[in-house]
């Protein structure tokens, strides 16, 4: 792992750019994949996607064990890089959906390995300060991607977007090569079953309902990317030139909230109140989600703004929360917690495919606001920080 604040610094720094490659192309998959196959083969899909991964994520200890660090995260960097190219030239279902296969397990493994180069150097009283800067710079990434990926599609088309996303990773593949040569980990990876993982995260109160917490943003997310930007684009007729503008807008509070929430959650509140404010929030906009069936830009801005908020504050919480309660030597911890996302994937999709079978896709907005309340029941069960 890291064994100074100079390649701490390193991995923070990738954020932004790691940002960039994720979030150019981010809002773009599902309308990508929609030209070849339908809304309910889009969401299989991703749920193949996910599964596949899962399985990866279970097998990534032995994969660091048998590679090394170093080698590992440049061998999923070169993929992730690899599987955007793949989009950029792919002009077929076959095509995409080997795309978006090797683009959900190369990014998600990239995650992880940064976690545990991070959680090495994290010190439990600034883990909130740390976490949410990284996420912060991280997120500085999408801010900007939605309106510049609006307009390449625009002007060239959704492949053209995948192209360029693959060449911004280029700076991130090269920081890695340049330092950190001797970069070691002081760390044995021990591969531990995944059922003991699971039974020790279940005993443990707050281990279990900040994984469930962590499922319940990730279901979202799977509704904010996969969804939202089909019922904006196809249902309600809305144009990439606008929609652009609009996703940079609500993104914002991802760069604005989380490193002061981290600050509060360390010094002031710890995470509980924070926690229950962001599902709060994030509950009342997938009502108003369900609700808008007309194209109003600014409207619409205004509640997707809204909606980022809760979600940035839960994000921040989430990655505050957990991290306190585990180190870099829980890797089946991590690597479990990190698995909200992609189960997040198969979940919502198959919920998506249930929804739209019978009713709008709007509903669909409802359904997931249920679970956002159920997570205000979850947080009020765990024990504070302070």
């Amino acid at each position: 792992m890291f064994q100074s604040k100079t390649s701490a610094h390193n991995s923070l720094c990738a954020g932004p750019i790691n940002g960039d490659c994720n979030s150019l192309p981010a809002y773009v998959h599902s309308n990508f994949l929609s030209q070849f196959v339908s809304l309910q083969t889009v969401s299989l899909f991703f749920i193949a996607a996910n599964v596949i991964t899962v399985m990866m994520i279970l097998a990534f200890p032995s994969i660091i064990k048998k590679m090394g660090n170093r080698p590992t995260f440049m061998a999923v960097i070169f993929l992730f890089a690899l599987s955007l190219f793949f989009f950029s030239t792919a002009d077929s279902a076959l095509g995409g959906f080997m795309s978006i296969i090797l683009f959900t397990i190369s990014f998600n493994l990239v995650f992880i390995k940064l976690d545990l180069f991070i959680e090495k150097f994290t010190k439990n009283s600034s883990t909130g300060r740390i976490r949410t800067i990284y996420l912060t710079c991280y997120n500085l990434g999408w801010v900007a991607a939605p309106s510049m990926s609006s307009r390449l599609i625009e002007l060239y088309g959704y492949n053209f977007v995948y192209w360029i996303a693959g060449l911004i990773i280029i700076p991130a593949f090269l920081i890695f090569i340049l330092t950190n040569k001797k970069l070691k980990s002081s760390l044995r990876y021990e591969r531990e079953p995944i059922l003991k993982t699971i039974k020790k995260m279940w005993k443990n109160r707050n281990l279990r309902g900040i994984f469930f917490i962590a499922l319940i943003l990730q279901l979202f997310y799977t509704t904010a990317v996969v969804y939202v930007p089909i019922y904006l684009r196809q249902n309600l007729g809305m144009s990439w030139e606008t929609l652009g503008p609009i996703f940079s807008f609500m993104l914002l509070p991802f760069v604005l909230f989380e490193i002061p929430a981290g600050i509060l959650a360390d010094k002031f509140f710890g995470e509980k109140e924070i926690l229950m404010s962001g599902l709060a929030i994030m509950v009342v906009s997938l009502i108003l989600f369900s609700s808008i069936g007309v194209a109003t830009p600014l409207v619409w801005a205004l509640v997707l703004f809204f909606s980022r908020i809760g979600a940035a504050l839960i994000e921040a919480m989430r990655e505050s929360y957990f991290f306190k309660l585990v180190s870099a030597k829980d890797i089946g911890l991590i690597n479990l917690f990190r698995l909200t996302g992609p189960i997040a994937y198969i979940i919502g999709p198959g919920i998506a495919i249930l929804v739209t079978s019978f009713l709008p896709i709007n509903f669909l907005f409802l359904v997931m606001s249920a679970f956002a309340f159920f997570g205000i029941a979850i947080t009020a069960s765990l024990r504070d920080s302070l």
